[in-house]
C-alpha cells in the first residue's frame, strides 16, 4: 500500500510534513510505503536533519507549491508540477492508494472532483468532523464546510456517506443517524430540516433516530449527525475555539483535551472516486502523523470503492 503526502502544504511546510511522515513510518505496518511529494532537495535535507533514511520512503519531485492564496479552480491547471497536482495525478493512475495534504483546502476539493471525479449518484461530496463523546466514544458530524447551501436530498446523501464511513472506518455496525436541529420534534426547524427529516424517516436503509439538538452533540445519542456545511463549520470552529480558550486559561481536562485537532489529523472527502484526506492548515508533526495514519485506515477499508458500490 502507498500513501502519498503533500510535503509543501500547510503553514509549517515542509518541516512539519517531513517530521510527521517520519513519525508515521514508525507506527504504520511494514507493507505501507509513504510517498513524499514535493521539492526533492527539501525532502532529502529534512530527512537528513531528522536522522531518517531516504530509503524508507519514496520521493516524487514536485517543485511547485499551491499556496493558501492561490485560486482553487485555477491553481491545479496553472501549476501542473505542484505537489497537489502531482499527488492527484498519481492517485488517478492508481499509483497511490490515498493522497493526503494540509494545503489549500479549496484546491484539494477541486482536484478531487475534477482529477478523480464524483461518484455517480452523489450530488455533492462532503467532509466530516469528529465529535468527542463524554463516554469516550466519537461521533461523526457532516458536512463541516464543503456545501454551505444544501437541498434536502444532499443531507440524505450525507447521512448515507456518514453511515458508510462509520461502518467501514470506525467499525460501527449499524450507526445511529441524527439530524441536527433546533428541536427534537419532527416538525421543528426550517424548511430544509423539516423536509430532510421526512426523507430520512422514509429511508429504511438508515437507522434514523430523529432530530438532535446541539446540546446533545457530545453525548452518546447518535453516531452520525447530519447538517449543512455552514452549520457544521460553525460547530467545528466553536469546538476548536473552546479548546484554545481552555489552553490560554491554563485549564487542562482529559475530556476537553480530545478537542485538540492533532488527535484526528485529517478527514476524507466523501463521495469522490479515490481516497483523499484533508488536514488542518496549522498541522504540526503530530497532526500530520495522525493524518497519514488515518489515510492508511481509509485506504485499507476500501472506503471509496464501497461508497461507489453503495450508490451504484
Amino acid at each position: 500500500m502507498k500513501i502519498g503526502i503533500d510535503i509543501l502544504g500547510g503553514d509549517f511546510a515542509p518541516d512539519a510534513n517531513i517530521a510527521g511522515a517520519v513519525l508515521a513510518k514508525k507506527e504504520l505496518p511494514q507493507d505501507c510505503k509513504i510517498v513524499l511529494i514535493g521539492d526533492q532537495e527539501q525532502i532529502l535535507g529534512g530527512l537528513s536533519l531528522l536522522g531518517a533514511s531516504s530509503d524508507d520512503f519514496e520521493i516524487v519531485h514536485a517543485p511547485d507549491c499551491i499556496t493558501m492564496h492561490d485560486h482553487p479552480t485555477k491553481a491545479i491547471p496553472s501549476k501542473p508540477n505542484s505537489s497537489i497536482a502531482v499527488g492527484f495525478d498519481l492517485l488517478a493512475k492508481k499509483e497511490l492508494n490515498a493522497f493526503a495534504s494540509t494545503g489549500n483546502t479549496g484546491a484539494m476539493l477541486v482536484g478531487a472532483m475534477f482529477k478523480l471525479g464524483v461518484i455517480e449518484g452523489i450530488s455533492r461530496p462532503c467532509i466530516t468532523g469528529a465529535l468527542p463523546q463524554l463516554n469516550g466514544g466519537q461521533g461523526i458530524l457532516l458536512d463541516v464546510g464543503t456545501v454551505t447551501d444544501c437541498k434536502p436530498e444532499y443531507l440524505v446523501q450525507f447521512a448515507i456517506l456518514g453511515k458508510l464511513y462509520a461502518q467501514n472506518v470506525h467499525n460501527i455496525e449499524n450507526p445511529r443517524i441524527g439530524l441536527l436541529n433546533i428541536g427534537e420534534e419532527d416538525a421543528k426547524g426550517n424548511l430544509l430540516t423539516v423536509a430532510t427529516n421526512g426523507l430520512l424517516r422514509d429511508n429504511k436503509s438508515l437507522n434514523f433516530i430523529g432530530n438532535i439538538e446541539s446540546r446533545s452533540l457530545f453525548d452518546d445519542v447518535a453516531d452520525v449527525i447530519v447538517c449543512d456545511g455552514f452549520v457544521g463549520n460553525v460547530i467545528l470552529k466553536q469546538a476548536e475555539g473552546t479548546y484554545t480558550l481552555m489552553q490560554k486559561r491554563g485549564l487542562h481536562d482529559a475530556y476537553f483535551d480530545r478537542y485538540n485537532y492533532e488527535n484526528y489529523g485529517g478527514t476524507p472527502i466523501l463521495g469522490v472516486k479515490g481516497n483523499v484526506i484533508i488536514g488542518h492548515g496549522i498541522s504540526n508533526d503530530i497532526a500530520v502523523k495522525n493524518m497519514i495514519k488515518h489515510a492508511y485506515e481509509v485506504a485499507k477499508s476500501g472506503l471509496a470503492t464501497k461508497i461507489n458500490e453503495a450508490f451504484n
